[in-house]
């Protein structure tokens, strides 16, 4: 298992208000019991998810808590909380197992501190080491501007966008952008 890695972040290189400090680290069982609190109310919101809203603990705990060669992250503050979590897969199995697909989740409350670009850049990493050539999205809601504006600042293009792919409570039918970037 990889070690935590402390993660300094510095608000005059991204432009918003950021945490001094945070450990990532890979995910503990025991780390679940706050990461679905964050999943639930992303999820149950139904902006940038593309889960079902009655997603049970169940269903999302084994979906998201991946094992070898899939990985879950967690990104702790200073108070000891997990503001964060992300998990990487192969997006395919066999022939395409050399390209990861990943999830994001930031609790919605300490959005806009650079947890994201932090996960964002230790996933990479970890994918990069872990032997993946590549890494892609499929599924990453047009409206969602942070994710996507966050994710091309990491080297990540749009491939292609099916439209009318996702239903927004707000905004209907919008597109579902594949992401892609080499590693």
């Amino acid at each position: 298992m990889r070690g935590a890695l402390a993660v300094a972040v510095y608000p005059e290189k991204t432009g918003c208000v950021m945490l001094e400090s945070m450990v990532i680290r890979e995910a503990t069982a025991a780390d679940w019991a706050a990461i679905w609190p964050i999943l639930s109310e992303v999820g149950a919101a139904g902006e940038t998810l593309t889960w079902d809203p009655g997603t049970t603990e169940a269903w999302a705990c084994a979906g998201w808590m991946r094992e070898l060669p899939g990985r879950t992250i967690v990104a702790v503050d200073d108070d000891g909380s997990v503001v964060g979590s992300a998990n990487t897969h192969p997006n395919h199995p066999g022939p395409g197992a050399h390209v990861a697909n990943a999830g994001f989740v930031v609790h919605p409350a300490r959005r806009r501190e650079g947890i994201g670009l932090a996960l964002g850049r230790y996933v990479l990493e970890q994918a990069r080491a872990d032997g993946y050539r590549a890494m892609q999205f499929n599924a990453v809601v047009e409206t969602n501007t942070p994710a996507i504006r966050l994710w091309r600042t990491l080297g990540f293009e749009v491939l292609a966008t099916v439209p009318e792919a996702f239903r927004h409570p707000a905004d209907g039918y919008v597109g579902l952008h594949v992401m892609h970037r080499t590693l």
